[in-house]
């Protein structure tokens, strides 16, 4: 059992949020991180999101895996810029504050239910914003289905608001390519994503 020291109110704050936990295995043994964007508490923490990242995982995600290999299943199903997703800057910060044995132990990341203006971001902006190491470990899920072929499903604990995420794109397909929306929100666009670049272009429409 891992022995958890004290952590600061931004990481407990994200620590009981449950939106990183470890997982199960893959099919080839690895460590599983599961990611679930609708739990991340980015309004809550604030300016502090990349502090909470940071600590969080060096304090909780790493012991626990160790020396293993592992993946990351990231679940960005009805993610909201305003209420859960702490930005681009802190994700490629606390990624680029992992030693370099993790960073090499990290094998895959599955992006899971990516929207068209997150898969037009990375494709343009990706290279330039995250190092080759991830980028190049970036892999697009767009239904559950596609993310059983590389782990059993008693591995992962699917929540229950990406299940109906997935059952409503089976139902609406064209909201893979951003022709018809869940609702009025803009669930995730490029302008959200504290980057200096102008990505006007990329915003979706409500």
């Amino acid at each position: 059992m891992v022995e958890k020291g004290a952590m600061g109110e931004p990481a407990l704050v994200l620590e009981r949020s449950q939106a990183i936990t470890l997982q199960g295995r893959d099919r080839k043994g690895r460590a599983v991180v599961r990611i679930v964007g609708n739990y991340f508490p980015a309004r809550a923490l604030g300016g502090r999101a990349e502090e909470a990242l940071r600590e969080h995982l060096r304090e909780r995600v790493l012991p626990a895996i160790g020396d293993r290999e592992f993946v990351v299943v990231y679940m960005h199903s009805r993610v909201d810029r305003g209420d859960n997703f702490p930005g681009v800057g802190a994700i490629r910060a606390a990624y680029e504050s992992l030693p370099d044995g993790h960073k090499g132990r990290l094998r895959a990341v599955y992006f899971v239910h990516p929207a068209l203006q997150s898969r037009l971001f990375f494709a343009t902006f990706g290279r330039f914003l995250f190092s080759s190491g991830l980028y190049e470990k970036l892999r697009y899920m767009s239904r559950l289905e596609y993310v059983w072929a590389h782990m059993d499903k008693g591995q992962l604990e699917v929540p229950d608001c990406v299940r109906e995420h997935d059952e409503e794109l089976e139902r609406r397909p064209l909201m893979d390519y951003g022709i018809e929306a869940t609702d009025s929100r803009c669930v995730y666009d490029a302008a959200s994503m504290d980057t200096s670049a102008s990505l006007h272009s990329l915003r979706c429409v409500s």
